[in-house]
């Protein structure tokens, strides 16, 4: 499996080997072990597919609290795929990856908690297929407005199909519930020890 590291620490691309031969073609789409060595470590306790027609939009959405780290993928057709830091204090707060994912390039996208996801289909249908780390509650279900322009993000789309949820949502700097960006218990330990003052002696 190729892995390849985004500009925001912690998303990553992953490119599972494929074997094809005039038959078809095989591939693992998940290993536990395989992904934990990654640090995807957290177990998946929900799995989605969902399908959508030419020019759909979807998202963008989080969970907050109960955050959801998502490993997703596309099984037929293709997407542009985006995922959207929305932790409070997180140095690449606003910031997004975006990666185009198909049934073609088998390409899977790991998003950690404290992201907001979305897709549009690029295909003339998709199915998108997403391992979750929490399961779905609906009452801390969130979302920012797709087209927020503090996003800066270059949809492939001007006019999308849109549920009337994702067309109401709010503007990133409008949310009420965002999550919170949190250091790694192992740096967040180093840091501490650091700034612990030096007594002499």
């Amino acid at each position: 499996m190729k892995v390849v590291k985004t500009e925001i620490e912690g998303v990553l691309i992953l490119e599972p080997r494929v074997f094809a031969d005039q038959r078809g073609y095989f591939f693992e789409t998940y290993l536990q072990g395989r992904y934990e060595q990654l640090g995807i470590a957290e177990p998946f306790v929900q799995d989605n597919l969902s399908r959508s027609e030419a020019g759909t939009l979807r998202g963008l959405h989080f969970q907050e609290p109960g955050g959801q780290g998502k490993l997703v993928q596309v099984f037929e057709g293709c997407v542009f795929d985006v995922a959207v830091d929305v932790r409070k204090g997180s140095p690449s707060f606003g910031r997004h990856v975006a990666v185009e994912l198909s049934s073609d390039n088998h390409l899977q996208l790991w998003i950690p908690p404290g992201f907001a996801h979305g897709f549009c289909v690029l295909s003339p249908s998709a199915t998108f297929f997403y391992k979750c780390t929490r399961s779905y509650q609906p009452d801390a279900e969130r979302s920012i407005v797709w087209n927020d322009p503090a996003l800066g993000i270059r949809w492939p789309i001007e006019r999308p199909r849109l549920s009337a949820k994702d067309a109401q949502a709010p503007l990133l700097s409008q949310a009420l519930t965002l999550p919170v960006f949190s250091l790694p218990t192992s740096v967040a330990i180093a840091a501490d020890m650091h700034s612990k003052p030096i007594t002499k002696k």
